[in-house]
């Protein structure tokens, strides 16, 4: 997932022009916002739920996410050539050897794995102490976008957008009922998707690959080749 920076900050100036009733309603605003996104984070974190759409990581790319907050993540991707899987629990990922690849690859770095690591699934840990929701959190930074509401499936749903590095735009839509997260469209240098969220509370199991099918990142890095 790609770093998200903090939007500039507005001029202040326009602010110092306004009545007093006016900027409390300003403020209120931005609290309603903030207030909204955590309740959708909250109902992420706690609840089951799941995820398709388009990826901006890879060309041609398609990917599902499932997510148990008891069993963790496990995410689906497919791409011109090719297809992997990665899964998260408690802070640690395991990504498949061919995703990794990819991913390496994507950056600029041309990866490939060898057959016999088809099976298996690196093994590392998400920096700063990040938990897993860090795959599909909505981002603090995000900014209300009122003009951008819409209606989704006969429900109302409210915008946030948050400029996640230059030529890179994330919108997010979240229920104005349940506070709940259900569609992301995104902009990245070029490339756009667009992810729809569904299925919360529903049982799904994730198994995490056995032991015998992860290695370390040292491991991996020995037994690839790289352009």
């Amino acid at each position: 997932m790609a770093a998200r920076k903090t939007p500039g900050l507005r001029s202040l100036r326009p602010l110092r022009a306004l009545g007093a009733c006016a900027m409390v309603a300003v403020a209120a605003t931005a609290l309603t916002g903030c207030s909204t996104v955590g309740k959708a984070n909250d109902e992420m974190r706690s609840t089951s739920f799941h995820s398709s759409g388009g990826t901006t990581a890879f060309a041609g790319g398609w990917q599902e996410m499932w997510w148990n907050p008891d069993q963790g993540l496990r995410l689906k991707a497919t791409w011109i050539g090719g297809s992997g899987e990665m899964y998260c629990k408690d802070g640690t990922t395991y990504t498949s050897a061919a995703l990794l690849a990819n991913g390496l690859t994507e950056k600029g770095r041309s990866t490939t794995a060898p057959d016999r690591l088809a099976d298996m699934f690196v093994v590392s840990e998400l920096p700063d102490d990040a938990d897993c929701d860090t795959y599909f959190k909505v981002p603090d930074q995000v900014e209300r976008a009122s003009d951008q509401d819409r209606t989704i499936q006969g429900r109302n749903a409210k915008a946030f957008t948050i400029e996640a590095a230059p030529d890179a735009t994330d919108t997010y839509y979240v229920d104005s009922d349940t506070s709940r997260l259900v569609l992301m469209q995104s902009e990245r240098n070029g490339r756009s998707s667009t992810t729809t969220y569904d299925s919360y509370g529903k049982n799904f199991t994730i198994s995490l690959p056995a032991a015998g099918k992860t290695m370390p990142l040292e491991e991996f890095r020995s037994q690839v080749s790289e352009g």
